[in-house]
């Protein structure tokens, strides 16, 4: 089968090409020229590279059919981080580009498009977030999101191409974004210094990477699966119990600059979905509790000697 993905070089699109490489997929990747390649490297011999940015993504649009995919998993975003969450390069950088790119999916013959959203589609809730509920989102980022989801859904049930979009709350382990919390904390604390922190009441809930790539992998492969679903371990934690956890992996004596940072004025304190329809549809179960999980990237981080 042939596989198109797209953010191949980011966090979580770097453990899915690996895993559908493993299935002997013949997998090509939409790949800026300017992308740093260091997630992929030792795979770069076995993907079919195409050059592109999604933002100009018709320039990709012959290599794309010739290469003529079966599926494509978009995950592809520009603007990931909370710097660039109400930045309006969000629509230009992306809303436009993810749709082209499925109207060049549906020209080259495509059959599956699993597309990858965020929690920041909901907005702000106080208990679990489950599908069902009514998206309102507070950042632009967010609000390109979901009208990605909604006008590809849309798109694919006119074009008869099964659609999936997950609504991702937050993954960890090692190759992330040193931005995101849990690498930040990680990172400071081997370093020897004191990380600066909210308070840490928030309750979010996080899931292990390889198990995020395990859930789209059953999806993908459950034939049934379509519709949008949320992607999440189910159980969320304070936040101030995940900072004490890699604090104690690494050295029970460090200080922890907890109350160093204010909240944000829009600061979300619950994240926590319910994944029931997720595992009613697939079978899938998150396998990897946070304390395996992040002992793992501590180990990962180690190996790399902080950098």
């Amino acid at each position: 089968m042939r596989c198109f993905v797209t953010g191949s070089t980011g966090f979580i699109g770097s453990y899915l090409i690996r895993l559908l490489l493993n299935q002997d997929y013949q997998v090509g990747v939409l790949v800026r020229p300017a992308s740093n390649l260091w997630r992929i490297q030792e795979v770069l011999n076995r993907l079919h590279i195409i050059p592109g940015d999604l933002a100009m993504i018709d320039q990709s649009a012959p290599a794309i059919l010739k290469f003529a995919p079966e599926v494509v998993f978009h995950l592809g975003w520009y603007g990931v981080t909370n710097r660039h969450r109400n930045n309006p390069s969000q629509v230009s950088q992306n809303l436009y580009g993810s749709i082209r790119l499925l109207e060049i999916a549906h020209e080259a013959g495509c059959q599956c498009w699993v597309g990858l959203g965020s929690q920041a589609e909901y907005g702000r809730f106080d208990g679990k977030i489950a599908e069902h509920f009514q998206a309102q989102p507070e950042t632009i980022y967010g609000t390109a999101k979901l009208c990605v989801g909604l006008l590809s859904q849309k798109l694919c049930e006119v074009y008869g191409i099964r659609f999936v979009w997950f609504r991702l709350l937050a993954a960890y382990g090692p190759k992330d974004d040193p931005e995101h919390m849990i690498p930040y904390v990680i990172l400071s604390l081997l370093r020897g210094q004191e990380p600066a922190l909210t308070s840490g009441e928030q309750q979010w809930d996080y899931l292990y990477v390889e198990d995020a790539v395990r859930a789209i992998w059953k999806t993908f492969t459950s034939q049934t699966a379509q519709g949008i679903f949320n992607l999440a371990s189910g159980k969320s934690l304070p936040v101030s119990n995940i900072v004490k956890l890699i604090r104690d992996l690494i050295n029970p004596d460090l200080p922890l600059g907890f109350a160093k940072v204010p909240y944000l004025p829009n600061q979300i304190m619950v994240l926590e979905a319910d994944i029931s329809r997720l595992q009613h549809a697939t079978g899938w179960v998150p396998q990897v509790p946070i304390n395996e999980g992040v002992r793992l990237t501590i180990d990962w981080y180690k190996k790399q000697k902080f950098n």
